[in-house]
């Protein structure tokens, strides 16, 4: 893997992430994509749809989720909130200020995913 491409709201996932999911490949997956990204600091690609973490998802066949529109609505509350474009490229370190900084730190990740299902691991942090 020598760069990735990542939905903005993974940004948030990433940073919450206890080692648990859809499933022991997704989990395992999403462990790698993390070691990858703190040992490498690559340049990330801000993408709309499935991207690195995506791949082992059983909520995503033949390249589509199933939660397509809830993921895509937070996708755009982490784009509008820290003013990014896709397509946009940056380094995973600088990626992972900009949501810290004008999400986690500002208070506003409820606003952002407050309806997801892992919330209750994220919210409590």
């Amino acid at each position: 893997m020598q760069s990735c491409k990542l939905r903005p709201h993974h940004g948030l996932c990433i940073r919450f992430f206890e080692n648990k999911g859809y499933s022991d490949s997704f989990t395992g997956n999403m462990a790698e994509v993390i070691r990858f990204l703190a040992e490498e600091d690559p340049e990330i690609a801000i993408t709309m749809g499935a991207d690195c973490i995506c791949s082992p998802c059983p909520e995503l066949s033949a390249g589509r989720c199933s939660l397509s529109g809830m993921a895509a609505g937070y996708d755009e509350k982490v784009m509008e909130i820290c003013g990014l474009t896709y397509g946009q490229r940056m380094r995973w370190s600088s990626f992972q200020e900009t949501v810290r900084v004008c999400i986690t730190d500002a208070g506003r990740l409820y606003e952002v995913c407050g309806d997801c299902r892992w919330y209750g691991i994220c919210g409590n942090k």
